[in-house]
């Protein structure tokens, strides 16, 4: 899949469950592991694993294999990598705490 193509399949999945400001970062020129960020936000320890385990899901379904998903124990913060899109569900908290898109953006 492409890189448009997967970035959008993943942000469909994300609005599908009702992941919340949902902001889409361009790294590639900051980044040497991927070119896209995707941040979203979920109401709850089991929302935030809701939503990656939907994205996860879906993408398998349609051939996609994430190389790593890290941090479905905690809840706080799940992070898909799909290697060119990164997928990153956090609970406000944890999203207040490390704020990526001041980091990356």
């Amino acid at each position: 899949m492409e890189h448009e193509q997967l970035k959008q399949f993943v942000i469909d999945k994300v609005e599908d469950m009702k992941g919340r400001d949902l902001i889409d970062l361009d790294v590639a020129e900051k980044s040497s592991i991927t070119d896209t960020m995707l941040v979203c936000s979920g109401n709850s320890k089991r929302h935030v694993v809701s939503i990656a385990e939907k994205v996860v899901m879906e993408a398998k379904l349609a051939g996609i294999t994430p190389l790593s998903i890290e941090g479905q124990d905690s809840g706080e913060w799940v992070l898909v990598d799909f290697g060119d899109v990164i997928l990153h569900v956090m609970q406000d908290e944890a999203r207040d705490f490390y704020q990526l898109e001041k980091l990356w953006g």
